[in-house]
């Protein structure tokens, strides 16, 4: 791969795209790479020792997985009962309405 002065820094997406990409045959697009890889590299190393930005504040307590204290209420939850007379359905015969046909 050589670098070309000559060449964009930027160039279109090669997918069809309207975005622009880095241009590696750029030596300042070859260095942007370089940076945006060691750079997240390193954000995400500090995110996984939760150090840096990431640390937690000095008088956070945090929690401790492995509790030896059980929780109070271990019954699932049960649905609010329902305190209101059900409602009858009239049959046919218990019906205000005269019978349909016959004659």
């Amino acid at each position: 791969m050589r670098c070309d002065d000559d060449e964009p820094v930027f160039k279109k997406s090669p997918w069809g795209t309207a975005r622009y990409v880095y241009n590696p045959r750029h030596p300042v697009g070859l260095a942007l790479i370089v940076m945006s890889v060691v750079v997240g590299g390193i954000v995400l190393l500090l995110m996984q020792l939760r150090a840096g930005p990431f640390a937690p504040p000095p008088d956070a307590v945090l929690p401790s997985w492995s509790s030896t204290t059980e929780p109070t209420d271990l019954a699932p939850w049960v649905p609010p009962v329902d305190t209101s007379p059900p409602t009858r359905i009239p049959t046919p015969a218990e019906s205000d309405a005269p019978p349909s046909g016959g004659g």
